[in-house]
């Protein structure tokens, strides 16, 4: 066999092991590491989000979840293990809500810093808490509030531990439900 054959045939699976490896590459996703909210109801829901980061405590909203669907609300991996929701159901009433006050406002905000809400021109809202147990990803499902699991109580001390007040809430890690 002459050297120009062996280097046309070395050539060739270098390049077929090429195009296989860039396939598989081009065909991989990183796995999803969000925060998500799923509306399992028959009305139209808005969502405001609470947590607490590097710089300190925010908020977040309004997500306008459509019935019957989940949406992305923060991307990426989560960086706290506690996350604090409030949601409004605009077609029936009601809300889903708690007793870690934080700052929203009727239209879209992000807010920094959680105290004194009124004096800085904030609405003082009420969300609930969700425990993510430090998961890459967590999924909170909001539901009727007939179909809402028994809540346990959570550790005393810090105003932002009290266990959920409002209906309908559960969340599970990742993109799983409960």
């Amino acid at each position: 066999m002459s050297h120009a054959t062996i280097f046309r045939k070395t050539l060739s699976a270098l390049a077929a092991g090429l195009f296989v490896a860039l396939a598989l590459a081009g065909s991989a996703r990183p796995a999803a590491a969000d925060f998500r909210l799923c509306n399992n109801t028959p009305s139209r829901v808005g969502v405001a989000v609470g947590y607490k980061d590097a710089e300190g405590w925010t908020t977040e909203g309004w997500w306008n979840l459509p019935s019957r669907t989940c949406e992305t609300v923060l991307k990426g991996n989560l960086v706290a293990r506690y996350y604090y929701v409030y949601a409004i159901d605009y077609d029936r009433g009601g809300e889903w809500t708690g007793r870690a006050y934080m700052c929203t406002r009727d239209r879209e905000f992000t807010i920094r810093g959680i105290g004194d809400c009124l004096a800085h021109g904030y609405d003082r809202t009420g969300f609930f808490e969700v425990d993510t147990g430090e998961q890459r990803a967590w999924t909170v499902q909001l539901t009727e509030s007939a179909e809402q699991p028994a809540q346990k109580p959570l550790a005393p001390g810090n105003q932002l531990n009290a266990p959920p007040a409002g209906a309908g809430a559960t969340s599970a890690p990742g993109n799983k439900t409960p």
